[in-house]
């Protein structure tokens, strides 16, 4: 054996490595896969909880009821058969603005008032939106996904404002809220607020210029919606099975992340986080962050886990609702989704990292 970082690499640490490299990359080579992505990183998950030998009935149980208490299930089918029994109504809202007000305007609008809105619907209800309404714009597919890849990023990006948006905000004010942190309600807020604002805005602006332009000359190409009342109950199925996997993944990839991440250098970290891109971002933050660390290295690190769960479809719970719905393919996703999120890292790096720049709202 040899050592990393000071630490023993076992043959356990192997095979979550190789666990790793399969996540990444079986869903870009293998179509099955790709199909069946909500099951593939169920039983990626399984596979590396097996082999760290940490099944156990709390583990079960939390795979199997998180989803549902958490309400994220729940939200998933209840706005699902909201938009399908008011698509009527919907489809004339959507048509009535997208008639009124110039396609580049809206498209900027949407993803603006969707990741901004996230922190207070949560994440989940805002990629509900998000889907019902690339359905229904006049917009060709193509340009439908990329509007959506960029509306994931906004809306990964505004949801930890509060921690009604996400896990990750949730726990990162759980372990923070006590000496010397203190941490409220508005904590991220407060620390993040500006930059995750400016971040929303600028994924609204490139998405004005980058889709909303080119599509206002396109020719009208709606997605099909096939399937039902009965996609909506399977729609909601899938995101259970992917919210179960990636605990699962999550708990089996403790040992690598408590091992090795938490000994890397803040700088560097913030570049490691882009595992974020198909691991749970949640289970990330419970590792790295810790009161011990300064404001910088807090902010740091929860900057890279928050832009690069973008990047690929397991990245966040936003992703696979919208590739479900959608019908968008890993390679798809990732043609977009990994340059952007390469350079919202690299621009977030200078500032935080090289400027130093990380202004607070004064909450």
């Amino acid at each position: 054996m040899f050592t990393v970082a000071g630490e023993t690499v076992t043959l356990i640490d192997i095979g979550l490595f190789a666990i790793f490299l399969l996540v990444l990359t079986l869903p870009f080579k293998i179509k099955v896969v790709e199909k069946n992505l909500e099951a593939f990183l169920f039983i990626m998950g399984a596979t590396a909880v097996t082999i760290t030998s940490k099944w156990g009935i709390d583990l079960i149980t939390l795979a199997a009821e998180e989803p549902v208490e958490k309400g994220i299930v729940p939200a998933v089918l209840f706005a699902g058969l909201i938009f399908f029994y008011g698509k009527a109504t919907i489809n004339r809202a959507i048509r009535g603005l997208t008639n009124s007000v110039p396609l580049p305007v809206f498209v900027a609008m949407v993803i603006f008032v969707l990741g901004m809105a996230s922190s207070i619907i949560t994440a989940i209800i805002a990629s509900l939106f998000l889907v019902e309404i690339a359905n229904l714009m006049p917009m060709e597919r193509s340009d439908k996904i990329k509007m959506v890849i960029i509306a994931c990023f906004a809306i990964g990006l505004g949801a930890v404002l509060t921690p009604l948006g996400e896990p990750l905000s949730t726990i990162a004010i759980t372990k923070l809220q006590g000496p010397p942190y203190n941490a409220s309600f508005w904590y991220l807020a407060d620390q993040l607020g500006i930059l995750i604002v400016l971040g929303v805005l600028g994924c609204a602006l490139f998405g004005a210029f980058y889709v909303g332009r080119k599509a206002a000359r396109a020719e009208v190409q709606e997605i099909a919606d096939e399937g039902g009342l009965k996609e909506v109950f399977i729609r909601a199925a899938k995101v259970w099975l992917f919210v179960s996997a990636l605990f699962l993944l999550g708990a089996g990839m403790e040992v690598l992340i408590f091992k090795y991440f938490t000994k890397i250098p803040d700088y560097i970290l913030f570049w490691v986080n882009m595992v974020s891109a198909i691991l749970d971002n949640a289970t990330l933050t419970a590792a790295e962050i810790s009161p011990a660390m300064s404001q910088s290295q807090i902010n740091a690190a929860l900057y890279g886990l928050l832009i690069s769960g973008g990047m690929l479809i397991p990245g966040n719970i936003p992703n696979i609702i919208s590739a479900g719905k959608l019908g968008i393919t890993s390679s798809e996703w990732a043609k977009l989704g990994i340059p952007m999120g390469l350079v919202l890292n690299a621009v977030y790096f200078v500032l935080v990292f090289v400027l130093g720049i990380n202004p607070t709202l004064g909450l």
